[in-house]
């Protein structure tokens, strides 16, 4: 039997409405009391003076590489990415090799990551082989235990397929996560088109390629009445589409990740190819509007897009080097720095959009502080600042914008399934 007391730290619940300072006695996994000094014959005494305890952090958009590009990240690196970073759940997008469109890879997932302290829930493609051309077995895969449907890095751009893929979403109570781009408007393209394009030289993304593809789907989403979520928003018209659907009553959700929420494309001056991701970088108004999004519930949920490449295949000139970054271990200072400081949100508005809302877009359990219940946990520490040190990831990859930057507020780690996990 294991037992630990977590002495004096705020317990922070949006679900429960807790926000108090108290000590915390988990049991074998399960919350047993919530009181002033609590003892307990055998409890290790973990002491959390100053710290804030939540409900666990959950990303709900994650690329963990396994299967077919283990060099990059691996379920068990990209697990430990996310419990030095403060989750206890992810969700894995299926552009692997093989892709996640039939159980037999859902199935390979959930072993790997059977054991870990983050429990690990895969996303099924919308389509086979992410092409596309066709559904893939949605119901096959829902019944193999997927949390919702994207062809994320690729969009479904075949609007028979995509009503087709709505309507049985929709059937399956599961959300389909759409990779809003246009194509024809994004091929080729490295960078936001601005000012700062036409000054560097380098081929430019039209805001436009997302602002289409929204509008058009959400057009679809009405007809059906789908499921849809929006990943990775970054316009401010994708933003106005999104707010202006929830307004009609639409079951419609959308994510911002931290980077898009924080830089401008003006970063990519730098010609640093951590600065290129997809969707890239946009104005100082669209990051604006991110903000603005989240604070005014538009946006559900912080998801960071996980997105890890070895070293060598960003040494490269900007134009070559692959989309994405690593985002795990930086989002909960992000978040406090730009979000939580700055007053964009409070604390309890921030944790339901790390924590509380991504579980309830993925139909997960709800997690709750509270006694009796199991203790899924992520430890915070709102006011240490650090420095973000790219060599010290748990991460296989390094690829990150943010080495060298200083924030606010970073996680201590997490509790999950009978699992302590503590930066000491």
């Amino acid at each position: 039997m294991s037992s630990y007391i977590f002495k004096n730290a705020t317990l922070v619940d949006p679900v429960s409405g807790l926000d108090t300072q108290k000590d915390l006695l988990v049991v074998d996994g399960v919350i047993e009391r919530i009181g002033e000094q609590l003892s307990s014959a055998g409890a290790e005494i973990i002491a959390l003076d100053g710290k804030t305890i939540v409900p666990g952090l959950c990303d709900m958009h994650v690329h963990f590489r396994e299967p077919g590009q283990e060099h990059k990240e691996d379920i068990a690196s990209g697990s430990a990415a996310a419990a030095a970073g403060g989750f206890t759940a992810v969700a894995c997008m299926p552009n692997t090799d093989p892709p996640i469109d039939n159980a037999s890879v859902v199935s390979f997932i959930f072993k790997k990551g059977q054991g870990l302290a983050v429990d690990v829930y895969p996303i099924g493609a919308i389509t086979k082989g992410r092409k596309g051309e066709s559904i893939s077995p949605m119901i096959e895969l829902r019944e193999a235990g997927v949390v919702g449907f994207s062809d994320d890095g690729s969009p479904v751009n075949n609007t028979k397929v995509l009503r087709t893929a709505l309507e049985y979403a929709s059937m399956l109570d599961l959300p389909l996560i759409q990779h809003a781009e246009d194509p024809h408007l994004f091929a080729g393209g490295a960078m936001n088109e601005s000012i700062v394009s036409t000054e560097l030289g380098l081929p430019a993304i039209p805001r436009l390629s997302e602002d289409a593809v929204v509008a058009r789907d959400l057009m679809f989403t009405e007809y059906v009445n789908g499921c849809y979520h929006l990943a990775h928003m970054s316009t401010i018209g994708a933003a106005e589409a999104v707010r202006a659907a929830k307004a009609k009553g639409l079951r419609v959700t959308s994510e911002v990740a931290p980077h898009h929420f924080t830089l401008t494309d003006d970063t990519v001056r730098s010609y640093d190819s951590n600065t290129k991701m997809n969707p890239p970088l946009r104005t100082a108004d669209d990051v604006r509007a991110m903000k603005e999004a989240l604070r005014d519930g538009t946006a559900d949920a912080i998801a960071t897009d996980h997105a890890p490449h070895a070293g060598f295949e960003k040494e490269v000139e900007y134009v070559y080097a692959p989309f994405g970054i690593v985002g795990l271990e930086t989002a909960v200072g992000l978040s406090v720095t730009e979000l939580l400081l700055e007053k964009w949100l409070t604390l309890p508005q921030l944790i339901e959009k790390l924590s509380t809302n991504p579980r309830r877009i993925l139909r997960l359990p709800e997690i709750r502080i509270a006694e009796g219940q199991r203790a899924n946990l992520s430890f915070l520490d709102l006011e240490a600042q650090w420095t973000v040190d790219a060599a010290a990831f748990r991460s296989k990859s390094k690829n990150t914008p943010f080495h060298g930057r200083v924030l606010t507020g970073r996680a201590l780690g997490i509790y999950n399934n009978g699992q302590l996990i503590l930066q000491r």
